[in-house]
């Protein structure tokens, strides 16, 4: 555990300055063009290269080191940042460079974070996984609560060039704290065939295969993203254009859903979640629904009921996926747990370009608030629906089974 919270720091540290290079970007992005499409696109570059490279980066996880893999990862996505630094500090900066190099990160992202997922579960005892689920969508809340305010007064006072300065240094951060620790790996039998990455992959799949709670849970995770996505891509014009805020208000909202993320995964890391696991996940999603529809029907007068809306959005989020990944990390074998979160990744995933090119013609003919209604709408159902269906209510039941037979 002492090693996990070592890397763990790094990796924290590491988040927060990506977000706010995250909300500092989109922000400038729209300043600068005032157009949803854009806004839409630059998602669907930094979404597409993760959502094929992945699988792939999985089985390769799998294979190499992963404590070298996310050195790596880390690395480059610090170098990508320092070029695009230079671009706004020499004035040649173009809405494409900030495309390509969201697609750089989004692609060395799918190495990184089946990496981190797998090395979780090799240094974290099986009942702590749970809790360290909810410390992580705590961090992940706070890089929300912190990056956006942050991100609003560096925008104010310093050139964007900077202000991505602050990406590098604390990646460098995160890669020391990878220098200096060993990560448990697993190790195949020397007298193994060698075999392919695509065999790997079908490996990985076929294991998916037969658990069909986990299939159904993967299916609503991709209706989830399919949705909810392109809403949350449109919140800065939301916030701009309906309410009639600006870059200040826009950070209030994203950080009262850090707000809820960081109470959820306290929550969670405190009690754990009920005894089955998979109840406060499917309760947390049919009540973030509420939520997220809340939005949807605010008139611009609304904006402080909205805020208080994405502090309950925040907190149902960290439930979610806080016991979901608590589950899988369980239910895995060790050794294909590279290969099954990337392949999970890219499946779930893969719904998301979908959506944003759905959501770009809704969007500009009807508007963005019918968007976050009719989505919050369906997550309501879905959760709801979810209670009926005996796979994913004894999702728990196969990982037991499959732990056993492991072991």
């Amino acid at each position: 555990m002492k090693r996990f919270f070592t890397v763990w720091s790094g990796q924290a540290v590491s988040l927060i300055g990506s977000a706010l290079v995250q909300f500092s970007l989109v922000w400038w992005l729209t300043i600068e063009t005032r157009d949803p499409i854009i806004l839409l696109t630059a998602t669907i570059v930094g979404v597409i290269p993760h959502i094929l490279i992945v699988p792939f980066a999985g089985a390769m996880v799998d294979r190499m080191g992963r404590r070298r893999v996310m050195l790596a990862a880390d690395g480059l996505t610090a170098a990508a940042t320092a070029v695009l630094m230079l671009s706004f500090l020499t004035g040649a900066v173009e809405i494409w460079h900030v495309f390509a190099v969201l697609a750089a990160r989004s692609a060395l992202q799918g190495f990184h974070w089946p990496a981190m997922q797998a090395s979780t579960s090799l240094m974290v005892p099986e009942e702590h996984l749970a809790r360290i689920g909810g410390l992580n969508q705590s961090i992940q809340g706070l890089s929300s609560i912190i990056a956006p305010p942050m991100g609003a007064v560096l925008i104010a006072a310093l050139p964007m060039g900077a202000i991505l300065s602050v990406d590098i240094v604390t990646a460098a951060v995160a890669m020391l704290a990878l220098i200096v620790v060993r990560v448990p790996e697993i190790r195949r039998a020397q007298d193994a065939p060698p075999t392919s990455i695509l065999k790997d992959m079908g490996e990985a799949f076929r294991y998916l295969w037969t658990w069909k709670g986990a299939l159904i849970v993967m299916v609503i995770f991709m209706a989830a993203n399919l949705l909810i996505t392109p809403a949350f891509t449109l919140l800065p014009l939301l916030t701009l254009e309906h309410f009639g805020k600006g870059a200040l208000e826009y950070a209030a909202m994203e950080s009262m859903a850090g707000a809820g993320m960081i109470a959820g995964g306290v929550l969670l890391g405190v009690w754990g979640g009920t005894k089955r696991k998979i109840v406060t996940g499917m309760a947390a999603l049919t009540l973030m629904g509420i939520g997220v529809s809340v939005i949807g029907l605010l008139p611009p007068g609304g904006y402080l009921i909205a805020v208080v809306a994405c502090l309950f959005v925040g907190f149902m989020l960290a439930l979610v996926n806080g016991t979901v990944m608590a589950i899988l990390q369980k239910g895995i074998r060790a050794d294909l747990q590279g290969r099954v979160f990337a392949l999970l990744g890219a499946i779930a995933n893969a719904m998301i370009p979908a959506g944003l090119l759905l959501a770009a013609p809704v969007s500009v003919t009807l508007g963005i608030q019918p968007w976050f209604a009719v989505a919050g709408a369906v997550l309501l159902i879905i959760g709801g629906a979810s209670f009926f269906a005996p796979a994913v209510m004894r999702l728990e039941d196969h990982v037991a089974e499959k732990v056993a037979v492991d072991h």
